[in-house]
């Protein structure tokens, strides 16, 4: 019997963010205006995303024994974040991440080093009603839901590009724009590059665009979302944050509509600190936040 709402499966990272003017070049100097060491990760922040808003979330995933694995854990235990499936393997290194955040274009530069990926066997695949991969989650996700015909609904962030050979059993797709149309080059627009993303057997999708709004797909219809301004600090995991965000509301009865709305104005608010999870809303800072914009935001939609 599932036990919780959403199990967030993939990739969970320790990583150093140096606010900078802007991005160097090749022997250039700069001084950094502030450095922070964040928890990050895009199914480890997603699950953050889903505690703040009241979710009862867990996360599975690889961390290696030592410092940066065990400041993991306890960032995502002190978040709420039941942490029985995050696996402490001796023999890998815990995944690292350096990100430079630009005041100058509002954008980060990330270097990383691949989080390791966690066995099939490792995914509590009964736990929830709800899994959320990331693209280290997928494979493993995948691997275990074709040996068992109990399966949860299955969540994808495919912000980064995958090479799946289709959607068939996603129930939700979620790309970044960028990477839904790099899938689907042929489309001559996002609309129809949405229509193949359902026509490989995504039952929705939604695409992301950063401050350029939400596109959605549900039903044979194509929406549009609008997207919330704040004051920028960094973009940082305001991705992740936005698919976390966007599963809880689902999880909590709301429409796909709303819950990308919600998902949007959470994103947004998110981007207000230089690391990605510190100012991640808690539910009634969003309702507020939502309630307060919402009636400069006009929602669109067109059958095609």
């Amino acid at each position: 019997m599932s036990t919780l709402d959403v199990i967030c499966v993939g990739a969970a990272t320790l990583d150093t963010i140096a606010a900078v003017a802007t991005i160097p070049g090749d022997d250039e100097r700069v001084v950094a205006d502030a450095f922070v060491t964040a928890g990050g990760g895009p199914a480890a922040t997603a699950a953050v995303a889903l505690a703040r808003l009241g979710v009862q979330v867990g996360f599975c995933g690889v961390v290696g024994n030592d410092q940066a694995g065990r400041a993991i854990r306890d960032g995502l235990a002190d978040e709420g974040v039941n942490v029985d499936w995050l696996d402490v393997d001796d023999t890998v290194q815990t995944a690292r991440s350096v990100v430079l955040a630009s005041a100058s274009s509002g954008g980060r530069t990330i270097v990383t080093t691949r989080a390791p990926e966690p066995h099939p066997r490792a995914v509590p695949l009964g736990a929830a009603r709800w899994v959320h991969v990331d693209q280290s989650g997928l494979d493993p996700v995948r691997s275990a839901l074709a040996a068992t015909p109990d399966r949860p609904r299955l969540s994808i962030d495919a912000g980064n590009p995958m090479t799946a050979r289709d959607w068939t059993g996603v129930d939700l797709y979620v790309p970044s724009v960028p990477s839904l149309r790099h899938r689907y080059s042929a489309a001559p627009t996002i609309e129809a590059a949405l229509a193949a993303a359902t026509d490989e057997g995504a039952a929705q999708v939604v695409a992301t665009d950063g401050a350029r709004d939400s596109w959605v797909r549900a039903d044979g219809v194509n929406h549009h979302v609008p997207s919330f301004t704040v004051e920028v600090v960094s973009t940082l995991g305001a991705g992740d944050v936005f698919h976390g965000a966007l599963l809880a509301g689902l999880v909590t009865g709301r429409s796909l509509l709303d819950a990308v709305r919600d998902a949007n104005a959470a994103a947004a608010m998110s981007c207000r600190a230089l690391d990605g999870r510190s100012a991640i809303p808690r539910r009634d800072a969003l309702d507020a936040f939502v309630a307060k914009r919402a009636e400069s935001v006009t929602m669109s939609g067109s059958a095609q």
